[in-house]
């Protein structure tokens, strides 16, 4: 397949998008004709690294323009890790980050670049970079050291200009936005991503469905948006059963590869996204991998706002177009949902539980003694202040108690 090199969003210079070439090659051409680099750092995941030889491929191709590696990030980008990357980053004099893999490895990059641009190298220092940090710097500085993202996964982080990072002195996460800028460039190739875990694989193209979701949910989204939504939606639906059904069809796992790039162009729209995003962020620190998070939450934050009235008419819109795909339909026939009865979050669950994905609290160890304090960590979050329904503790606290078992 020959090379499609372009801008990944209609109307947007960064971040470019490859994909039809071995990441290797892609990798190798763009570092020089893009970037000009030549001290090249890698952050690769550590299942990569372990179970395959897809890093010792990227070290033969860039040779000697790798100036060094990090092997492995524990989930939900840790501050303290990220710190160890900014002083090793800065040890070597990195001009370009490259990450293979996904999720918190994006995340962290981007918070690296940012944090190597405004000269951070402590907990206080990085405090003072995020949204809502009361210590916030004045003038803070752009990422300047950039970054291309060879992802692994579906959830799409590669192509925005937010970080999320968490303290793990106090278990908070953070946003962090602004003056940071997100990869240059994204490389897809989608038979890298057959060394994916499948659940791993299903969780994060979950993840993206609720960028899609969330995005048509919105009231406050708008045609273009819509229209990016719905196209990574059908993409993402039939992409994902597909590859569930044979993890091995290179171009089902293209199309949604592709289908999670369209659910970004939504969610970076600048369309406020709901409390499906804005509470998954703090189960996060509480043991819930990226991904599964929306696999939890989406269908109970679908049917809180449904039932509070709060868009209803943008729900039924989604469900109409979720019956029009075979495969779905499938689904839906053998969960025994009728068309005319089945809201949005019933739809939701029966695909999530179909490509055997969780849906429960419990499943993660997380009792109801620990709600109130991700109940109050959530209301810090501008996801669930943007949510269609309104939400105080208590409505956080009922859509928590929904998915607890």
């Amino acid at each position: 397949m020959p090379e499609t090199l372009g801008p990944a969003f209609e109307g947007r210079d960064k971040p470019l998008l490859s994909f039809g070439l071995p990441f290797t090659e892609s990798l190798v051409k763009h570092a020089d004709d893009i970037f000009h680099a030549s001290r090249i750092y890698i952050i690769c995941s550590r299942s990569l690294a372990v179970n395959t030889g897809h890093i010792d491929d990227l070290k033969k191709a860039l040779g000697s323009k790798v100036a060094g590696i990090r092997i492995g990030l524990k989930p939900h980008s840790l501050w303290s890790e990220i710190l160890e990357v900014v002083a090793d980053t800065r040890k070597c004099d990195a001009d370009l980050i490259v990450t293979l893999g996904a999720g918190s490895l994006t995340d962290s990059a981007k918070t690296v670049s940012f944090a190597l641009a405004n000269d951070v190298s402590t907990y206080a220092e990085l405090d003072t970079l995020h949204q809502t940090s009361p210590q916030r710097r004045e003038n803070i500085k752009p990422s300047e050291v950039g970054i291309v993202c060879i992802p692994t996964s579906l959830s799409g982080g590669e192509y925005s200009a937010t970080a999320g990072a968490t303290n793990d002195e106090t278990g908070q996460k953070y946003s962090f936005s602004g003056a940071l800028r997100g990869p240059a460039l994204v490389i897809l190739d989608p038979e890298l991503t057959t060394t994916t875990p499948e659940k791993v694989w299903l969780s994060t193209g979950i993840k993206a469905v609720d960028h899609c979701v969330e995005t048509l949910c919105s009231l406050k989204s708008n045609d273009t948006a819509d229209r990016d939504a719905r196209r990574g939606l059908a993409r993402l639906i039939s992409g994902l059963i597909k590859s569930k059904q044979d993890p091995k069809d290179l171009e089902a796992r293209l199309e949604t590869q592709l289908g999670a790039r369209d659910a970004m162009s939504a969610a970076t729209s600048g369309v406020p996204l709901g409390a499906s995003h804005g509470i998954g962020h703090q189960l996060g620190p509480a043991g819930v991998s990226h991904g599964e998070t929306s696999c939890i939450l989406n269908p109970a934050v679908c049917k809180y706002n449904y039932e509070k009235g709060a868009n209803t008419e943008r729900q039924n819109a989604i469900v109409q177009l979720l019956w029009e795909d075979t495969k779905a339909r499938e689904i839906f026939g053998q969960r025994g949902l009728e068309r005319e009865k089945a809201d949005l979050g019933d739809l939701m669950d029966a695909i999530i539980r179909a490509l055997g994905l969780p849906r429960t609290l419990k499943e993660f160890g997380i009792e109801e003694d620990k709600l109130e304090g991700i109940a109050e960590h959530s209301l810090k979050d501008r996801w669930v202040k943007t949510n269609p329904a309104p939400l105080d503790k208590k409505g956080v606290l009922e859509i928590l108690k929904m998915v607890l078992e």
